[in-house]
């Protein structure tokens, strides 16, 4: 079990999934369903920081002359969702939060307000992208039992934010700050005592610490706590999972959006719905995940859960095929060649039907179509989809 996906929950809802449900070509075979590497599985969510700016201008890590971007080492699976607090003000020209173990030379609060306590400080630099200066403000707070700032210094490290990555000190300082009831930390070092790596692994520990994270309102322990429940009672864990995806998609996590649409439309834990999950389909795919995107886009074109709507349907599939997923790529080649959401368009169907050949999700029906096109548009096909570029 590796961090991150403690559950294979999203393995058995492809599953679930996995029956037929396209308009199909009179007479054709419905298109054969992805290879499971076409819509990989979502597992736990990590996100990046509930911190971390969500933009920040390179730079080394330590850099005194203005924020210091992330190492190139943080881990690809830590990207998105963000929740971003409140910044605590205007950021300040480049460097100045790093002239000293202070920011005095932070613009001033306005008129009234009461003054930035050192731990708000402390924040305020990391959320500005001066982690150097977060750290020096943080350190001492941290060491006097802080668990804000305990949590801070885990994130830094846990990061390297203008200090090299270091996995077993991040550990630490969520360790610490778990123990004090921190949330943010319960949710991150379960994350670690489930991975085993920088600190021994401890399932049942971590466990615990997922759903008193869960309990206190953290959207992605939620998510995965809910996984942690369906995991531990597979027939039966689903309606007192069904709560914590709902708390985690109330608050735009994607995945938990996805599972609670998922379990609506079989009925696992709920009553059967397809009302409640073309309404989570819809809030998922507007969150940008991607198999939401292309269930979302079949539902709208077979009408399911709501009235059809081809034409949004297409777009929802053109866009995950021009992104290169495989199940909408050979959907888009089907549309275009029978003019479903769209104009019929034997060029275009064409063209993407050479390229659901080339990732493995043709089907017989789009084969046969195009043997019989004429030699000049299938070498135009071809031709096209050379110069195709996903993105």
């Amino acid at each position: 079990m590796r961090a991150g996906s403690p559950v294979p929950l999203f393995a058995l809802l492809a599953a679930m999934a996995a029956g037929p449900a396209f308009a199909q070509d009179a007479g054709g075979a419905p298109p054969p369903a992805a290879p499971a590497s076409a819509g990989e599985a979502h597992g736990a969510v990590l996100p990046p920081s509930t911190l971390l700016p969500p933009t920040l201008a390179p730079a080394a890590p330590g850099d005194a002359t203005g924020p210091q971007a992330p190492s190139s080492q943080t881990p690809a699976a830590l990207a998105a969702p963000v929740f971003l607090p409140t910044p605590l003000g205007p950021a300040p020209e480049p460097g100045q939060a790093l002239a000293g173990a202070t920011l005095s030379s932070a613009p001033a609060l306005p008129s009234g307000a009461a003054p930035a306590s050192p731990t708000e400080e402390a924040y305020g630099a990391f959320q500005r992208g001066y982690y150097l200066s977060a750290l020096r403000l943080a350190e001492p707070l941290a060491n006097l039992g802080d668990p804000a700032a305990q949590t801070l210094l885990g994130e830094i490290y846990a990061r390297g934010l203008g200090v090299p990555r270091d996995e077993k000190e991040s550990a630490r300082w969520y360790g610490i700050a778990a123990k004090a009831g921190v949330a943010e930390a319960q949710f991150r070092y379960a994350l670690l005592l489930i991975e085993g790596r920088a600190v021994e692994r401890d399932d049942a520990t971590a466990r615990d610490l997922m759903k008193a994270a869960a309990d206190a309102g953290n959207p992605l322990a939620a998510f995965n706590y809910g996984q942690m429940l369906i995991q531990s009672a597979p027939t039966g864990g689903f309606g007192e999972a069904l709560g914590y995806f709902r708390m985690a998609a109330e608050k735009n996590v994607p995945d938990a959006q996805y599972a609670l649409s998922q379990l609506h439309a079989y009925g696992k834990g709920v009553e059967k719905d397809d009302t409640q999950a073309r309404h989570w389909l819809t809030e998922a795919a507007r969150s940008g995940h991607d198999l939401a995107q292309i269930e979302l886009g079949i539902w709208l074109i077979n009408g399911r859960g709501g009235a059809a709507d081809p034409a949004e349907g297409f777009r929802w599939l053109k866009g995950a095929a021009e992104r290169g997923n495989p199940i909408a790529v050979n959907r888009i080649a089907h549309l275009y060649k029978d003019g479903v959401g769209t104009s019929r368009d034997r060029a275009e169907a064409a063209k993407w039907t050479v390229l659901a050949r080339r990732a493995s999700n043709s089907d017989a029906a789009l084969d046969g179509w195009f043997r019989g096109l004429p030699e000049a548009e299938q070498k135009a096909a071809l031709e096209a989809a050379n110069r195709f570029r996903a993105g």
